[in-house]
C-alpha cells in the first residue's frame, strides 16, 4: 500500500486548485464547452433540448449572447472559427419564456460571462420594476461570491460592481432620466411587459458598439397580454431580423421517468413531451401550479401560447380559424370600408360577402401622415374593378364634418375625386356586437374570414382591448393603434345591407 504524506497531499491539493483556477479563466470556445463551464463553475444545469418544434432551448440563448467574437486574434479560437460565427452587425435578442423558465438567472449568467471574458464591456440591467432588476443583480452577486471575487476591482456595491479588466455592471431604475445618457455595450431588459413606454423608448438609444464588442439590447419577458409591450416586440422582431428565443415548460421541466401518462394531469398538454425533457422544474410543482391557475393563465404563463385574453374585445377571434388564404372573386360584389386619420392611420379594407353570408376581408391599406388625395389614388390602384363597379364604400360618419381650415370635408373631397362614400350613425357597442357575432355566433359558427395579407387587421383583432381598470359597459381603449382597423371593419358591418337611401349623403 502506498503511503501519502500530509505534505504530498497539500501539494496535490494546491496543484488541483491552481488548475481549477486556470480553467475558471479559460474562455469556452464551443457551445458544449460553455454548458460545461456553467455547470462546473456556477453549479447550473442549463437545459439544451428543444422539445417543441417551433421553440428553442435556454442554452441557445446563452450561446447566442456569449459567442460574439470580441478578440482581435481569431486564429486561436478553435471551433468558433466556423464562418457561421462571424461578428454580427448587432447582437440584439428577444427572450420569450415561461414563468420559472430561468430567464432572469440565465441573463445574470450572461452578464457574468460578458464581464469576465469581454474586457471593457459595460452592462446595464433594467427591470420592469426595481425589484425585478434587483433580482438579476442578486443572482450575479451570488455567482461572484462563489469563487469569482478574484475578477472584481474592489468590493461589489448595492447596485453596481466593477471588474479588473474594465468591465462593469450597474442596475438602472425604471425612469427615462436613469436611462438617458447611457452608452453601453449590453442592456438587459427584464420583464419588458411591465416597462413604461417612455422608458422603453429611451432605452432603445443606449447601446453602442466598440472596436471589439457588438452592442446588444436584450428584451426578456413572459408575454402576459396580447396587447402589451412584449407582444409588440415579438411582432416587430422579424422585421428587424432580431432573433426570438422562445421556450416553455417542456424545455425546462425535469425528465419524466416513471409516471403513467394516462394517469397524469399534464397529459393533454404534455402528450409525452416530458419523457424527452432535460430541465429542472419538478413535475409535481407544475401539476400543482396548473391546478391553481385558470386555463388562460396556464397557457400564457407556462405554455407560452397566446396570452390571457382578459380585457380583449374579440376574445373568440382565432387566427387558426379566421385567417385563411382568400383572394378577390369576380363573381362577388366588392365593398370598401374606411376609417379616416392623418397622425393616426387611415385604413381601407376590401371586403366581399359570398352567397352563404361569409364576410371575406381580402386586402387592407393602412398609412399615416398622407393627404386624402394620396389615399384615394392608392384605393383606386388597389381596387381590382373600375370605380363604378364597387358595390359601396362605407366610412366613419365623422368624415362629413367640415374642416375649419379647408372649409370642406373628407367626404366631399373623396366625392370630388370620383369616390362616393356612405355612412350611418351608430353606437360603438352596436358595431362591436355585429363583429363578435361574425367571429362566433350563438350556435358556434363563424362568418368572418381574413386574408393573411391583412396583417394590421389580424393584429388588431387580437389586441383591441378595454382599459386595464375597465368598468361594466366601458368602451374599448382608443389607443391609436388597434382601434382604427377594427373601426373600419365595424363601419362595414354597420352599413352592409342597410338601404342606400338612408345612408347616402350627396353634396
Amino acid at each position: 500500500m502506498t503511503t501519502i504524506t500530509l505534505t504530498q497531499a497539500f501539494n496535490h491539493t494546491q496543484g488541483v486548485a491552481q488548475i481549477y483556477s486556470m480553467l475558471r479563466r479559460a474562455r469556452p470556445d464551443t457551445k458544449q464547452d460553455l454548458k460545461n463551464y456553467v455547470k462546473v463553475f456556477l453549479g447550473l444545469h442549463v437545459p439544451d433540448k428543444r422539445i417543441c418544434s417551433e421553440h428553442n432551448n435556454p442554452m441557445d440563448y446563452l450561446w447566442h449572447t456569449f459567442r460574439e467574437l470580441s478578440f482581435v486574434n481569431r486564429e486561436s479560437i478553435g471551433e468558433i472559427r466556423d464562418a457561421r460565427y462571424e461578428r454580427p452587425a448587432n447582437a440584439d435578442a428577444v427572450v420569450w419564456a415561461n414563468r420559472a423558465g430561468g430567464k432572469t438567472e440565465l441573463a445574470a449568467v450572461a452578464t457574468l460571462l460578458d464581464c469576465i471574458f469581454k474586457p471593457h464591456c459595460q452592462v446595464r440591467i433594467l427591470g420592469g420594476s426595481g425589484e425585478q432588476a434587483g433580482r438579476m443583480y442578486e443572482y450575479l452577486m451570488g455567482f461572484l461570491h462563489n469563487g469569482f471575487e478574484q475578477f472584481l476591482a474592489g468590493p461589489a456595491l448595492k447596485a453596481k460592481c466593477r471588474f479588473a479588466n474594465g468591465s462593469a455592471v450597474e442596475v438602472l431604475t425604471q425612469s427615462a432620466t436613469s436611462v438617458r445618457g447611457q452608452h453601453v455595450q449590453k442592456l438587459r431588459c427584464d420583464e419588458v411587459e411591465l416597462f413604461d413606454e417612455d422608458v422603453f423608448a429611451a432605452a432603445k438609444f443606449t447601446t453602442q458598439s466598440t472596436a471589439n464588442l457588438t452592442a446588444a439590447m436584450e428584451l426578456i419577458s413572459t408575454m402576459h397580454r396580447p396587447y402589451g409591450l412584449m407582444q409588440k416586440v415579438v411582432s416587430s422582431a422579424p422585421q428587424f431580423g432580431t432573433p426570438i428565443f422562445k421556450w416553455c415548460i417542456w424545455e425546462t421541466i425535469e425528465k419524466c421517468m416513471d409516471r403513467s401518462c394516462s394517469q397524469c394531469p399534464l397529459l393533454s398538454d404534455c402528450q409525452g413531451k416530458a419523457k424527452a425533457a432535460s430541465g429542472y422544474l419538478k413535475i409535481d410543482d407544475c401539476i400543482t401550479q396548473m391546478r391553481r391557475a385558470s386555463r388562460a393563465g396556464w397557457e400564457a404563463e407556462m405554455l407560452c401560447k397566446r396570452p390571457s385574453l382578459q380585457n380583449v374585445v374579440f376574445d373568440e377571434f382565432d387566427p387558426a380559424v379566421h385567417v385563411q388564404p382568400i383572394d378577390y372573386d369576380p363573381n362577388l360584389p366588392l365593398y370598401r370600408t374606411l376609417d379616416f386619420g392623418f397622425v393616426n392611420p387611415f385604413v381601407c379594407l376590401w371586403i366581399q360577402v359570398d352567397s352563404s353570408g361569409i364576410v371575406r376581408v381580402i386586402d387592407e391599406y393602412v398609412r399615416s401622415r398622407a393627404t386624402i388625395d394620396v389615399h384615394a389614388e392608392q384605393m383606386r390602384s388597389r381596387t381590382p374593378v373600375p370605380e363604378e363597379q364597387v358595390a359601396a364604400t362605407f366610412c366613419d360618419p365623422a368624415g362629413k364634418s367640415v374642416n375649419d381650415v379647408t372649409g370642406t370635408s373628407v367626404v366631399r373631397e373623396l366625392r370630388a375625386m370620383g369616390i362616393v362614400v356612405r355612412s350611418r350613425r351608430s353606437g360603438i357597442l352596436e358595431g362591436i356586437e355585429l363583429i363578435r357575432r361574425a367571429v362566433r355566433s350563438g350556435d358556434g359558427q363563424s362568418t368572418l374570414v381574413i386574408s393573411p395579407r391583412c396583417q394590421r387587421l389580424i393584429e388588431a383583432m387580437q389586441c383591441y382591448h378595454y382599459p386595464e381598470s375597465a368598468r361594466a359597459g366601458e368602451l374599448p381603449l382608443k389607443d391609436g393603434v388597434y382601434d382604427h382597423p377594427t373601426d373600419a371593419l365595424r363601419y362595414f358591418f354597420i352599413n352592409h345591407n342597410q338601404p342606400a337611401k338612408t345612408t347616402t349623403r350627396r353634396y
